[in-house]
């Protein structure tokens, strides 16, 4: 071998240093996604939290491979039914992990209204824990009011049972559905429209996706098994919680 061949191979030698430091490097265990949509209405378990207006929505996950996770989700609301706050600020934060086909989560959310309780109103919040488990497209989930149910005096104990079924297609498509049961505590029972109260309230969700470069196409239908009106709804006597039609566009980063 020559001088010349030796310095060669010296300098490819080097050359792959790089890259395969590169290649061995170990991965993040974190990772942060967002998500930002477009909705025709913001419904909570059935019922419009904008008195069936528009809502702009979107927040942040970050999540460790160990499991953990922990994020912030947020849309406006009729300010006329959270006593000021127009925003809405979800906080959360759990465990989940998959074994085989079965996946569980467990957590806990904090719901926040900045600006509620102005003029001297109640202040408005909320506490969930959760546990939830999901099995190939379904879904079930139950949650927990550690406090008093948004704000409603002598109420913690409120809870709620969500089934969800969420299936790909193909080509872009896919179908969504959900029933949920929630059960009110107390003086968290709530008033219809003809003026009698009830404990319980059952909601449902049917409907579609189409997903296109990144960006999700959404059309449900969505609606509760009560006649219900509050907030600025209220001033005119609208039923916000009855059946509806939601349509919306969202992206995912």
């Amino acid at each position: 071998m020559n001088v010349r061949q030796t310095a060669l191979i010296a300098t490819l030698a080097l050359a792959t240093l790089p890259a395969m430091a590169q290649s061995t490097a170990p991965a993040s265990p974190w990772s942060v996604t967002g998500n930002v949509g477009l909705f025709s209405d913001y419904t909570f378990r059935g019922i419009s939290q904008t008195n069936r207006k528009p809502a702009i929505q979107g927040g942040f996950d970050v999540a460790h491979s160990s499991g953990f996770y922990a994020g912030n989700w947020n849309s406006n609301v009729d300010s006329g039914g959270y006593n000021g706050a127009n925003i809405e600020m979800d906080f959360y934060g759990g465990y989940k992990a998959t074994m085989g086909a079965f996946g569980f989560d467990v957590g806990a959310l904090y719901y926040y209204y900045p600006g509620s309780g102005a003029g001297g109103t109640t202040k408005i919040d909320n506490t969930e824990v959760y546990v939830g488990a999901s099995w190939g497209p379904v879904t079930a989930k139950y949650s927990y009011a550690v406090s008093d149910f948004f704000g409603v005096a002598d109420s913690k104990g409120s809870s709620y049972w969500d089934l969800g079924f969420s299936q790909d297609v193909g080509q872009g498509f896919g179908l969504v559905a959900h029933v949920g049961y929630q059960s009110l505590k107390n003086k968290a029972a709530a008033t219809q429209m003809d003026g009698t109260t009830t404990d319980s309230i059952v909601d449902y969700k049917l409907g579609g996706t189409y997903t296109v470069s990144g960006w999700a196409f959404g059309a449900a239908f969505v609606g509760t098994n009560r006649d219900l009106t509050y907030g600025t709804a209220s001033l005119s006597n609208k039923n916000v919680s009855d059946n509806t039609f939601v349509v919306s566009l969202s992206k995912s980063f």
